[in-house]
């Protein structure tokens, strides 16, 4: 996606300060966490650009136009101090978010030369060819490889490859590389590249997207990191490099980890201490609590209480590992979302807090038992709640999802105390499914082997990613789970037809565990869609009801049956059934797990085994 180039206000004189760089184009705020974040590649017009790493020389964001927000649970989780929103996008940001030309290897459509960006001489603050005044062309292929490095597509050894042995023949030529379109086709056959020298054919880019096609030319990665700048050295790699279109969503994709703002941490009071809760942790009375805040702050200024401080290091200490279990990020991951999952079962009222209160989850009013029918209780209205995204890392060739740390690339050269991240305000509903149906519901055999089938497929995919597979990340396939997810797509399906949400605008976050079956939707966005308590009247039992019921008679049928539903498998990776875009996908802004794990038939049943379907005995007869 190309963002719109920047917009002339009215009242602004245009004129760019000394001390920033001109301004290339504007995005959206929370663009510059899910899309162009660091490390990606943006297109501004005919240019193209690499955002830059958050390194204290040369940082992408800076801090004095970089609001500070605070959510302690995950701060503690992704160990930071605290979190910064993106530069806003207005006349009051003078720098915004920097970016470094990539990838450097241009050509000039007038006289194909193909050549360094400033080997064609541009004129200041200009990309165009100095001979022939036009815009000169980014190369549209870049290369990468798993751990996440990023490097300029090698032309001169493709054109100068030789079948002897498998060696290639590169030096100082003397030539001038060439690129032209032969315009016959739309394949990469028609893209022609040259050498002067003679010495070499022309050659097409046909072939430089096989996995070994690089490998063959005996190449490897160097661990070029381009967003960090060409002060900081590459890092032997030696990984396999692979050829990628500049403008594909495997050149990069963000790892992103969240938060709901709950009690006791809900209603920023604890703002002022960020900081200093690590050191707090470390006190395990409260006299000793006291004389460090007397020592921090002056007599009679303490944020906080002593019963206040003393209160929120308890609710902290109830997510610590018990003993003898090891304190991994995967723990403290699951012991963040059953916290999440205890307070929005046990509800935190309007009418006992404060309006700085961010957390508001209430029972409904109406008859719950209507909804007994269908296997769903304890439905709750989320009338405000507040979720921070931070930008953790980002990987490339593989799925952020399902990748290990070793795969993440970080998105600094030093460890910084802070990460990019976003505030979402919102609401949302909460329901969870019956555990004694559901118990009996899952250890059916035809089940447990339909979903065996998706977790075989997703575990295969994760073990060929991780470098030692027995180490590999599980796949969270179980058949909860992906009841849970296929539930909460169609509802969002549902809500976005009759209830006027824009699917984009509506969000899941799954709670799927042996002792949680529990899912919410939220609004996902930061403006006013579903902001002013549609969403939260579509909780109350008798409009739920008809909700569910509606969704599960639409994911009866499919535009694309009896394929989708007879499918063995389905998706990019094969991990879905019976799923697809006609039914129950989801934009990828709404699924926690890039719509992979889905089974409609987990609803609804199959013609020849109706009991797999959860819902099927509601509507049986």
């Amino acid at each position: 996606m190309t963002p719109p180039p920047r917009r002339r206000r009215s009242g602004a004189s245009g004129a760019t300060p000394s001390h920033s760089f001109p301004r290339r184009g504007e995005i959206r705020r929370a663009q510059a966490i899910t899309t162009y974040g660091v490390g990606s590649l943006i297109a501004v017009d005919h240019e193209s650009f690499v955002v830059s790493g958050l390194d204290e020389a040369d940082r992408s964001w800076r801090p004095e136009e970089s609001p500070r927000i605070y959510e302690r649970r995950l701060a503690r989780l992704l160990d930071v101090d605290h979190f910064r929103l993106p530069p806003a996008s207005d006349d009051t940001s003078k720098d915004g978010l920097r970016v470094r030309r990539f990838p450097l290897m241009h050509s000039c459509p007038e006289c194909s030369e193909l050549q360094h960006h400033r080997d064609f001489n541009p004129p200041t603050g200009r990309s165009v060819c100095g001979k022939c005044e036009t815009d000169l062309v980014p190369s549209r292929f870049v290369v990468a490889c798993e751990a996440g490095h990023l490097g300029e597509f090698p032309y001169w050894q493709w054109v100068h490859r030789t079948s002897d042995r498998g060696s290639t023949t590169v030096g100082k030529c003397g030539g001038k590389l060439r690129l032209r379109t032969s315009g016959r086709t739309s394949s990469l056959r028609s893209i022609l590249v040259s050498c002067t020298c003679g010495r070499a054919p022309e050659v097409s880019m046909e072939g430089s997207f096989r996995r070994t096609a690089l490998k063959d030319l005996g190449l490897k990665c160097r661990g070029h990191r381009p967003w960090l700048g060409i002060s900081v050295p590459g890092e032997e790699c030696g990984l396999p490099l692979r050829t990628l279109q500049r403008g594909s969503s495997s050149v990069w994709q963000p790892v992103l980890k969240s938060a709901l703002s709950i009690p006791p941490w809900s209603n920023r009071r604890e703002d002022p201490l960020a900081g200093h809760w690590e050191k707090l942790r470390k006190y395990e009375t409260r006299e000793a609590v006291e004389i460090y805040l007397d020592a921090v702050f002056t007599e009679g200024a303490w944020p906080l209480s002593l019963d206040e401080v003393m209160t929120l290091l308890a609710a902290e200490r109830e997510e610590d590992p018990s003993d003898g279990e090891p304190a991994t990020f995967d723990h403290r991951y699951r012991a963040l979302r059953n916290k999440e999952y205890e307070r929005l079962r046990s509800g935190n009222d309007e009418s006992e807090n404060s309006r700085d209160e961010q957390f508001v989850c209430e029972t409904p009013l109406g008859d719950q038992s209507v909804l007994d029918p269908l296997g769903v209780t304890g439905p709750m209205l989320v009338k405000k709640l507040r979720e921070v995204r931070a930008l953790k890392a980002f990987t490339r060739l593989v799925d952020a999802e399902s990748t290990t740390d070793a795969k993440e690339m970080p998105l600094s050269d030093k460890p910084l105390r802070w990460l990019p991240a976003m505030e979402v305000r919102g609401e949302g509903v909460f329901l969870r499914l019956d555990e004694q149906r559901l118990g009996t519901w899952e250890k059916t055999i035809a089940v447990a082997a339909r979903v065996e089938r998706m977790r075989t497929a997703h575990q295969r995919v994760l073990d060929q990613r991780a470098d030692d597979p027995s180490r590999a990340v599980p796949s969270p396939a179980t058949p909860r789970m992906v009841l849970l997810h296929t539930l909460a797509h169609v509802l969002i399906t549902e809500w976005s037809l009759e209830a006027g949400y824009p699917a984009a605008s509506l969000r899941e976050r799954l709670y799927a565990a042996d002792d949680m079956a529990g899912v919410l939707i939220y609004t996902a966005t930061s403006d006013s869609a579903g902001s002013l308590g549609g969403l939260v009247a579509q909780g109350e039992p008798a409009p739920l009801d008809r909700a569910v019921r509606s969704a599960i008679r639409r994911a009866e049928w499919c535009s694309s049956d009896p394929l989708c539903m007879e499918a063995e498998a389905s998706g990019s990776i094969g991990t879905n059934l019976a799923a697809c875009h006609a039914c129950v996908m989801l934009p990828e802004t709404s699924c926690e797990h890039n719509n992979i794990l889905l089974d409609r038939a987990l609803l609804v049943g199959t013609p020849d085994e109706p009991a797999v379907g959860f819902f099927q005995r509601v509507f049986a007869g």
